[in-house]
This record gives structure tokens, sequence and C-alpha cells, in this order.
């Protein structure tokens, strides 16, 4: 019997993380985990009770109200995420949230509390997590680490086509700027800063269609023994 690996993919904003961590769990028959949706559930519940991110003692105290939970929606097959037993999968896709979410994980509260709780997910193994950290901090003897990166300019047409339907007033400057401040602050934040592993593998999948770059890490599955 095949023993169950965890999967690992960080980079950048709009690189294509998540698209390939649910390809990949899905083909896999894995647990997909978006780690970049718990934060994003968290900054919803900071804004919603004006959590004020310079004060310590309300960041812990609001982060203790706070359970993360992913379900699988029975109709799409797809895993959500639960906020205090609400649907936020949505919610949390906002510009608005987009905006304030590397600021919230940037913060030290915030992200042992985040670790923990992922850290949890994977203790039985069978998962692809993607996000900024994983294969650094949260993983860091993670069986397979694939680092993604892309060219700018596909990145912003990408977050630009995923936003549209939700917000058709937004603009591709804005888009592009809300990146560039992502990447700078998830690059140089003082607590688990975004980097590529020593041990990762770079796929860049600027030029790659999705059956290509999943073929990539299936082929990383099954050059470590396992089924894939």
């Amino acid at each position: 019997m095949f023993q169950k690996l965890i999967i690992t993919i960080d980079g950048f904003s709009s690189c294509g993380k998540s698209t390939l961590a649910k390809q990949l769990a899905k083909r896999l028959n894995y647990t997909y985990i978006d780690s970049g949706a718990m934060y994003r559930a968290i900054t919803l519940y900071f804004l919603r009770n004006n959590v004020d991110l310079a004060k310590e003692k309300e960041i812990r105290h609001a982060l203790k109200n706070i359970t993360l939970e992913f379900v699988v929606n029975e109709t799409s097959g797809s895993s959500e995420i639960y906020l205090n037993e609400e649907n936020v999968e949505y919610i949390i896709r906002d510009i608005v949230i987009a905006e304030k979410v590397s600021d919230v994980a940037a913060l030290k509260d915030v992200r042992t509390f985040a670790v923990a709780e992922q850290q949890k997910m994977g203790i039985h193994k069978g998962i692809v997590m993607d996000g900024r950290d994983i294969g650094t901090t949260v993983f860091p003897n993670a069986e397979i680490k694939i680092f993604m990166v892309a060219d700018e300019a596909v990145r912003v047409e990408r977050r630009y086509a995923e936003m549209f339907d939700k917000n058709p007033n937004i603009t591709l400057d804005e888009i592009k700027s809300n990146i560039a401040m992502r990447d700078y602050i998830d690059s140089n934040r003082k607590i688990s800063p975004l980097r590529k592993a020593d041990d990762a593998i770079e796929l860049d999948n600027t030029h790659l269609t999705p059956k290509e770059q999943l073929d990539f890490a299936l082929k990383l599955v099954k050059n470590i023994g396992a089924p894939a």
C-alpha cells in the first residue's frame, strides 16, 4: 500500500497555484486545502468586526472567535471554506478582501493561528495545499514541493478574468496595482516571507495549458514512486 503524500504549491498571486492544486487533488483523490482562502476568511472577519490591526490584544481576541472549515460542495465537488459555519467562498474573492489580505496575513498572531490550523489538516497526509509559505513553514518536510511563477502580464490577465464576473467595473490598472502590492508585502514581511524552498521544483506556467501543468506535477509524483 502506497503512503499518501503532502504536496505543497507556493508562488506569487495569480500564478495558477489553486488551479493546479485542485487538478492534482482531484486526480490523486487527495484533499485540496486553499491556504489563501483561510487568510481571506480571517480578513473578512476582521473587516466585519472592525479589528484594529495595530492592536495585538484585539487581534488575539478575534482569532479566538474564528473557526475555519473546508466542506465539499456536493454539486460542484469543490472544497469551499466556511467561516464560523457560514459559507464565505465567494464573499472572500472580492477586491476589498484582496486589498487587505496581505496586511492581515503578515501579522504574527494570524500566521501562528493559520499555520497551526493548516498543520492539523495535514496530519493524515493525502493533501495538496497551496499558498505562500506552505513548503517553507507549514510543511517543510513535504514529499513534493512546487514553486510556481508566471509573467506579470499573464498574471494580471488571469486575475482580471477571475474578478470581472464579480465586479465588471474593475480595471486592469487596479488589478496590476493590487498584484504588485501583494507581491511586495508577501516577499518582505518579517514572518514567513514568500520564498522558494531550497528543495522546491520551479514551474513556470506562463505558456502552459492546464493539462501540461498537471502532467508536469503528475510526473513528479510518479518519480518518487507514488501512484498517479
